[in-house]
């Protein structure tokens, strides 16, 4: 029986205007917004996406550790990268910060909330999952 629910606010003004949390953690199941890169203290956005990939990766860390999980955690990612010119390096740069981590993960390139935004990232993190065995299987499909 779930006894609580841990709703996190990051900081992003659009948390309170549109009335949603950056994390809802649920007993050990981590539910994390989509997550943009901006940097939420001084409100700048880089200009490349691979450097809004940076700074996002920054915010999805510290919104993990703010209920005592981490990158090792994760189990799903769903990537936004509006401009497919950019996929090719922003992957380059998912593929060495989820090295070993293997998570689920789906990319989809489409527009997103404003033009200024070139990539966002959602994540879903099972709290202690980085602890556990891992089995890896390679199958022929």
């Amino acid at each position: 029986m779930v006894s609580e629910i841990v709703k996190v606010k990051s900081g992003s003004i659009l948390e309170d205007k549109e009335g949603y949390s950056r994390i809802v953690a649920l007993d050990n199941w981590i539910f994390m917004s989509l997550t943009a890169g901006r940097d939420y203290k001084t409100r700048a956005m880089p200009d490349t996406a691979v450097e809004q990939a940076r700074q996002a990766m920054k915010n999805v860390e510290g919104a993990l550790a703010s209920v005592g999980a981490s990158l090792a955690d994760v189990v799903r990612r769903r990537i936004f990268i509006p401009r497919q010119e950019d996929v090719a390096d922003v992957m380059a740069f998912m593929g060495e910060k989820f090295k070993g981590i293997d998570p689920a993960s789906c990319v989809s390139c489409g527009p997103l909330g404003g033009p200024e935004y070139l990539f966002e990232i959602e994540i879903t993190a099972y709290r202690g999952a980085g602890n556990l065995p891992q089995k890896h299987l390679v199958i022929s499909l």
